[in-house]
Formats: structure tokens, sequence, C-alpha cells
């Protein structure tokens, strides 16, 4: 059967195809418009097992919060020409909407969850690999719980971070500033004490390195290396860190001049760039 302008625009709307694979997958399927969706998403499964082993480094990061709950999401693809697509940032938006609504527990859940239409986001991310050509996966799911929460995007969609508190009534500019400080300094933890062993033994084997080769006794090397750790607690512990915006005062002292009892509990930051 002939296929119409009016049948392939209406396919293109419903799979986000490009005009001439929607054209081919309506004369394959004899105008069912089922079939011909079916065709298109096939076409994504292959495309998508043909690319499985490509480097997906560029993509869409975004962030939400909701009073007690934030989640950040990465979307990733191949081309910064993808990335900055109206249709796959809106795909990376309607799976941050899920998250916000599930709060799902880990990116597997989240990926088996439907959208609006009641296929998965899996799918759904299949189906634009089809449609680009381009290797797509959900490369991050993040979230954090607390009192209050906060979400801050960095101009670009490159890099987003959550940030949860203690205490319900932060003052919206100190939250935001907090969520930046994330952004900006990278801190590996909240505190000291939650810093990873493994990098704990690496900083202070680096600290002993470098004290032997600039000739320093033997039994003066576990005290060096404490005093070098210290100073990494200070350059990558959020509530240790010289505040950005002010250098005078640490992170932890900048919460406590709105109030003693006010703490970062929980952060986290997504970025597709190269820190």
């Amino acid at each position: 059967m002939a296929v119409t302008m009016a049948d392939i625009s209406h396919l293109r709307k419903m799979s986000g195809a490009g005009m001439m694979d929607c054209k081919k997958a309506l004369e394959e399927a004899n105008g069912d418009f089922d079939k011909a969706m079916e065709i298109i998403r096939k076409k994504g499964q292959a495309v998508a097992a043909k690319r499985s082993d490509r480097e997906a480094s560029e993509g869409c990061v975004l962030a939400a919060d909701k009073g007690g709950f934030a989640a950040v999401v990465a979307l990733k693809c191949e081309t910064d020409f993808v990335a900055k697509n109206a249709e796959f940032i809106a795909l990376t938006q309607d799976i941050l909407n899920v998250a916000m609504d599930k709060k799902p527990a880990t990116k597997e859940d989240l990926l088996a969850a439907p959208l609006a239409d009641g296929r998965s986001i899996q799918e759904h991310i299949t189906d634009r690999v089809g449609v680009t050509g381009e290797k797509m996966e959900l490369g991050s799911y993040e979230f954090v719980n607390g009192e209050l929460t906060v979400s801050y995007i960095h101009p670009g969609n490159k890099l987003a971070t959550v940030v949860a508190f203690n205490q319900a009534n932060v003052e919206h500019q100190m939250a935001r500033d907090i969520a930046m400080q994330v952004a900006a300094m990278n801190p590996v933890s909240v505190r000291p004490e939650e810093v990873p062993q493994n990098i704990i033994d690496q900083e202070l084997e680096i600290a002993k390195d470098k004290a032997r080769e600039a000739g320093k006794p033997e039994n003066l090397l576990d005290r060096i290396a404490q005093g070098a750790l210290q100073k990494y607690y200070k350059e990558n512990t959020l509530l240790q860190q010289e505040f950005v915006k002010d250098a005078k005062q640490t992170i932890e002292q900048y919460l406590h001049s709105a109030n003693k009892e006010l703490t970062v509990v929980a952060f986290k930051r997504v970025t597709l760039n190269v820190d």
C-alpha cells in the first residue's frame, strides 16, 4: 500500500525516528503502525548491539530536589552533537522525573521503571540508539536523603551535584553555595572519618615516599605522613575545605554561622568532564 506523508509524520512523532526510517518501516509493515514501531525498535536493538563496545563519553547530566530527596542522572552518548539535541535532553529529563517520582534504590531499578507509555526507560534508550545511530547508556543515577536537599546543575549539563542537610530550615543561598562548592572542589567525602581506607593508605604511602626522596630519617616518616594526611583532609573533605567564596572560613564554619548544629549528611557529584 502507498505510504502518505501524513503517515510518515505520524510515525516520526510516535518514534522520534528520521523521515526515511519511518517511510521504510511503514512500507515494510504495509502501513501497520504497530508493526512499523516494532521494526524501528528492532533497528535500535541491532544498532545498540553493534555499538556496545564504543565509548559513550558525552551526554547530559541533570539533577533535581524536592524536600528530603534529591537525584542526579547522566544519560551518555558518543558525541556532543547528540548530547545537545533537544529530544536527547528531554529523554534525560523524563528519566530524572521518574527518579524523583519513584525514588528507585538502584540504577537497574530506574532502567526498569516505565515512562508514560508503559515501556521501560531502557527500552526508550534503546529506541534512541536506533534513531541517532550512537551508543547510549544511563551512565549514572545517584541520590541523597536528608531533612532538606538541594541540587545544582552547572551550565552546559555536563556536571551536577546534590546535597542533603540534617536540618530543614537551611537558607536557600547557603544550600546552593554548598552544592556549588561540591561542584567546584570535588570533595572525596563530607568529613575525614568517611574517607575510604584505600585512599588513606595511598596518601600515607605517597607522603612517606616523598619524605624518603627528600632525605628525611626513617623514624620520622610516620609523623610526616600523618601531617600530610591532615593536609589532604583539609583539601578534600567538604566540611574542612576552604569556602570558595570566602577562603577565611571553612565550609563547616560557614554552616555554623547560620546554626551551630547545621551540617551536611551526604552529597553526590556526577560529571562527564575530566576532573
